[in-house]
């Protein structure tokens, strides 16, 4: 199968708007949903100011710009925003009750012959398209963050994904200029199974005095070659997401090293987000927060 109709994204936050970006910038139709027209409108400007990052560097033109915004729409309506997509991709946030009331929707109202996909980044694949009338057209597809620059797709196969499924997919993220990697539906997948217990590590480390937060991130970034420390990507990738990833791995596995520590649920708890809320274990300057103003801990 080659897809080539209208892409439908469903979530029009930080992940969805740069799925929609890049299939946009890639000449595909892409519906873009969400049950909050301003966060619709917000999504549009974040893609535009993207966009112009892009032309600055020399790396689109001002026509391309023109063409990617063009091939975005905005609708409010999951029923009418997939009812002629070929491929749907679920972008909403980490929480298993909400993807799986979205996948009902979709199940629904989209063709027979549209594929099915989640960015999620834990949740089961097989429990997803359990709650669909074609297990066999669902399959993860997370995109890292931010879409518009990181290569890699995970493409995660559930328990019924389809070979032509996965095919379809593997080829059409190459065509976006991905880099795919298939893996199989078990908790956390491969990238968070690995990335989440070592911020987790990160975050004992500090609730448990050994280091400073920039201390910890400094020896990882020095030592082991990171680009960013984990208590930094902890704050890029949002506190509470982290939070729910673990939790994931905790439940699926039924061990106790994917436990998450009690300061990370404290701070989560406090609202305390990262980035996303000015606040976690960096302090970020308002309207600029990938600006690193303060770190919020030292010993």
């Amino acid at each position: 199968m080659t897809i080539t109709g209208v892409i439908s994204v469903i979530g029009a936050g930080t992940m969805g708007n740069g799925i929609a970006h890049v299939f946009a910038q890639h000449g595909f139709k892409v519906n873009l949903i969400d049950v909050s027209a301003e966060q619709l409108n917000k999504a549009v400007t974040t893609i535009s100011k993207n966009l112009e990052r892009q032309i600055t560097k020399g790396v689109i033109t001002e026509d391309v710009k023109s063409k990617t915004i063009s091939n975005i729409t905005t609708l409010t309506s999951i029923a009418e925003g997939v009812k002629q997509s070929q491929l749907v991709i679920e972008a909403a946030t980490e929480n298993t009750d909400l993807k799986l009331g979205i996948f009902r929707q979709i199940d629904a109202a989209a063709p027979a012959e549209c594929i099915l996909a989640t960015n999620t980044s834990s949740i089961s694949i097989t429990k997803i398209a359990a709650v669909t009338k074609r297990p066999g057209s669902v399959i993860g597809m997370h995109f890292m963050n931010p879409v518009p620059v990181m290569k890699l797709v995970e493409i995660i196969n559930g328990y019924s994904t389809a070979k032509e499924v996965t095919d379809t997919i593997i080829s059409l993220s190459k065509q976006l200029g991905k880099i795919p990697c298939v893996v199989n539906d078990y908790p956390g997948f491969i990238a968070n199974r690995i990335l989440m217990p070592m911020i987790n590590e990160a975050v004992y480390s500090l609730h448990e005095g050994v280091a400073g937060v920039e201390e910890i991130d400094s020896i990882m970034k020095l030592g082991m070659g990171h680009p960013m420390g984990p208590l930094q990507l902890a704050d890029f990738i949002g506190l509470d997401t982290c939070l729910s990833i673990l939790n994931v791995l905790h439940q699926g596995f039924g061990n106790p090293k994917y436990a998450p520590c009690p300061l990370l649920t404290n701070m989560v708890t406090a609202s305390m987000l990262g980035v996303k809320t000015g606040e976690g274990f960096y302090l970020y300057t308002p309207g600029n927060k990938e600006l690193v103003v303060s770190k919020r801990f030292s010993l």
